[in-house]
């Protein structure tokens, strides 16, 4: 088994494609969000994380480290749903591991045969499973997901392919 990315790195990179606003938001989805990019409507707080930061983020600043707690507490749940759904991402590059933890982070995991999340991504998963990752960047990158994210997805395509990920990939990827 390839080594997992450790949290640090994740939360760095989920932090330049999310940013960190310690006041709640309204995302481009009309989701509310606070922190590193927690979706307070779809994942409301738990009790222990209420009981953490004290109250339930909606009028209320939070501080950096409540966001990377909630960060954190996020990625639990994202690497839980790969372990569950796609069991061989741990065999990927660090790097490819964090293009569907990023993913996933962003999208959710979805569900088999439905239309949206992660999953929906069949012939992307597929090639990635079989290491045709160019193929895989490529659908990527023709995705309704890339035109919504921009440079997020550039990043994740080119780690895909490359199996590095970078914060400013070329122009072109494919």
């Amino acid at each position: 088994m390839k080594p997992v990315i450790d949290d640090t790195t994740v939360i760095e990179r989920l932090m330049l494609n999310e940013g960190c606003r310690l006041k709640s938001y309204y995302d481009t989805k009309h989701k509310l969000t606070i922190g590193i990019g927690h979706n307070l409507d779809d994942n409301p707080l738990t009790e222990e994380e209420l009981c953490y930061i004290g109250h339930d983020c909606r009028s209320k600043f939070i501080s950096n480290d409540q966001a990377i707690y909630l960060c954190k507490n996020d990625l639990k749940k994202v690497r839980a749903d790969l372990d569950r759904e796609l069991p061989w991402w741990h065999d990927l590059t660090v790097d490819r591991q964090f293009a569907l933890i990023d993913m996933c982070f962003n999208m959710g995991i979805g569900k088999k045969g439905g239309n949206n999340g992660l999953l929906s991504f069949k012939n992307t998963l597929n090639f990635l499973a079989q290491g045709y990752y160019e193929k895989a960047a490529k659908n990527v990158m023709q995705s309704k997901y890339a035109k919504d994210v921009g440079i997020r997805a550039k990043r994740n395509a080119y780690a895909i392919k490359t199996g590095v990920w970078v914060p400013n990939p070329p122009k072109e990827i494919i």
